[in-house]
């Protein structure tokens, strides 16, 4: 754990917002491709911040030693950066809010095994692949593990610990197709919630039955066709579902992106999607009472992090705000701003965004499609501020007369975010939700997304 050198510097801080964040960031991979290692690190970064706010412009310093000289000299530089940065700008803005006060912790079970469980973990279920499955053409299996600890005091006495592991294991498939090609199926095992390797993986039979899905899923693939391209009825699995709601909808309501000119900024309190839909970026729970994958208990200026609702209803109600920008708006801020390391300066941020469920089965929806596609699993994609997406889809299925078909090989899928939202006509009854990964706005970051399955239409692409 994180050595407490920040909280002696309080009397120091000043009447200025001020925060100074202590912070520890892991990362440890392995990877086999065939049997071979192709990927061993470790790997951890550590050190110091200080934030200053004056008159609408912060100072910032930060340094790798971590010791009570180290912060105190960091704090002065910061105040220094401030007052520079004031005398030549001139905002004249004013001081920032006080939110809250008292301290907020997070302490989930943690630990950190040696490299080796790692190599031998991976190489157990390599083999596990390889017995099973013979007739791939190739199979790759990766262990990964990241945490983020922070140590978090403020001027106006909002403290924070927490500490944010996660651990999941990639793996690809790779078999020969009905044509002559190769297909692949990708699939990450163990993402729907945080925690350490030990925790969750104690034996491959623990997720016996997602391996052999995802060989299932590659079979079907392996003989299947083309998607028809042209504007058709689908539906998009959770995993879908949680990507759109991620990449097309949640980057063009947080707020720093709105006062860039996302498409949202001129859409407050309009609508923007079905009735049906109701999106909300939580915090540390979800609706259910179940624990969101990424639990965030406070942000990087020492905001409490509580659910910011975005869109109720089908009408956008909110944006996810730094404590500046809920200023400048006139909102709350609900704990958006986090910083990836500790020389990061904090930047609005989602946590854990997606579609709230409907009341629909998915036996359901896929009757009510005479000719259309039922799109499971993504692996990339982008999106813009104007709400336009394009992402690719690695496992889908058709849809003939209410009743699914032969799977279909890659394509994509694109549109605009908040019109396709509109054509919204069933939401499924349950949702999935995982974290893998990292979002990449200017900083990486953990993020969770996930949500219900559910229907539209959208523009899918072809061969």
């Amino acid at each position: 754990m994180l050595k407490d050198y920040i909280s002696q510097m309080k009397g120091a801080m000043g009447s200025e917002h001020t925060e100074i964040r202590a912070q520890r960031n892991t990362s440890r991979r392995v990877s086999v491709l065939n049997g071979d290692m192709i990927s061993n690190s470790r790997s951890e970064e550590s050190g110091v911040c200080v934030r200053v706010y004056r008159n609408g412009v912060y100072g910032f310093a930060s340094g790798a030693e971590y010791s009570e000289s180290a912060v105190r000299e960091i704090l002065e530089a910061a105040q220094r950066n401030a007052k520079f940065m004031d005398e030549r700008t001139g905002k004249g803005k004013p001081a920032l809010p006080v939110i809250a006060k008292g301290t907020v912790e997070y302490k989930p079970y943690f630990s950190d095994p040696e490299q080796k469980a790692y190599i031998d973990f991976v190489r157990e279920v390599d083999a596990y692949i390889a017995k099973k499955y013979p007739k791939l053409v190739s199979r790759r299996v990766t262990a990964y593990a990241d945490s983020m600890e922070k140590l978090l005091v403020t001027n106006d006495g909002a403290d924070g610990y927490s500490i944010a592991p996660r651990a999941y294991v990639p793996i690809i498939m790779t078999a020969n197709s009905n044509d002559g090609s190769t297909v692949e199926m990708f699939r990450v095992l163990g993402a729907e919630r945080g925690g350490c390797i030990d925790e969750k993986y104690r034996s491959v039979e623990d997720f016996a039955a997602e391996i052999e899905q995802n060989y299932e899923m590659l079979m079907a693939k392996a003989e299947g066709v083309y998607a028809e391209a042209g504007v058709r009825d689908v539906i998009l699995g959770p995993n879908m579902a949680g990507i759109l709601a991620h990449e097309a909808v949640g980057h063009t309501v947080e707020a720093d992106l709105v006062l860039g000119g996302s498409v949202a900024a001129h859409l407050l309190g309009k609508p923007v999607a079905s009735e049906l839909v109701t999106m909300v970026d939580f915090a540390h729970t979800l609706h259910d009472g179940s624990p969101a994958p990424l639990p965030v208990y406070i942000d990087d200026e020492g905001t409490p992090a509580t659910d910011e609702l975005i869109i109720k209803d089908g009408i956008l109600v909110g944006y996810m705000n730094s404590r500046e920008s809920a200023q400048h708006f006139g909102m709350e801020p609900h704990g958006n701003a986090r910083a990836y390391t500790f020389s990061d300066e904090p930047l609005i941020r989602m946590r854990n965004t997606g579609i709230l469920p409907g009341k629909s089965k998915i036996e359901e929806m896929i009757a009510s499609i005479k000719d259309g596609y039922y799109l499971t699993e993504t692996g990339n994609g982008q999106a813009d501020t104007t709400g336009e997406f394009m992402f690719g889809v690695n496992m889908g299925y058709e849809i003939k007369n209410g009743k699914l078909g032969r799977a279909i090989r890659d394509t994509t899928i694109s549109g605009i975010a908040f019109e396709m939202l509109k054509t919204v006509d069933m939401l499924s009854d349950d949702n999935v939700w995982v974290s893998s990964g990292f979002c990449g706005k200017k900083q990486p970051m953990p993020v969770g997304m996930g949500g219900p399955a559910l229907k539209c239409r959208i523009n899918i692409g072809g061969r």
